[in-house]
């Protein structure tokens, strides 16, 4: 049973940092699986964050290009976001996503439960 966990998540002001990090279990083979972070904010579709691929290449969305790093510890299978720089409007629900398609963008079929990231004064 693979199940997927978020952690990190909370409050921070603007400006601030915050460590989203992705804990994997039951995932066959996680080194040979893109992982990626997604978000959804309120009335929002759920979108791409940063994506990362079993080669170590790095996407991410240009509103946060400069400011998150994603990266994957294959070892322990978990994946972190480190976000710098918060603003408002990365205020959303962080999910966590295995086994996509990194070169195209789309999600693989496990989620995480999702952790909230706050940013506000």
């Amino acid at each position: 049973q693979v199940q997927v966990v978020e952690s990190g998540g909370g409050l921070a002001q603007p400006g601030g940092s915050l460590t989203l990090s992705c804990a994997t279990s039951g995932i066959i083979r996680f080194s040979f699986n893109a992982m990626a972070w997604y978000r959804q904010a309120p009335g929002k579709q759920r979108e791409l964050v940063a994506g990362i691929s079993m080669g170590q290449d790095t996407d991410y969305t240009d509103s946060v290009k400069g400011r998150f790093t994603i990266s994957r510890d294959n070892a322990k299978k978990t994946v972190t976001l480190q976000m710098n720089g918060l603003r408002p409007e990365d205020t959303a629900v962080y999910f966590c996503n295995a086994g996509g398609q990194f070169r195209w963008r789309l999600p693989g079929k496990y989620w995480g439960q999702g952790t909230q990231v706050t940013v506000s004064s």
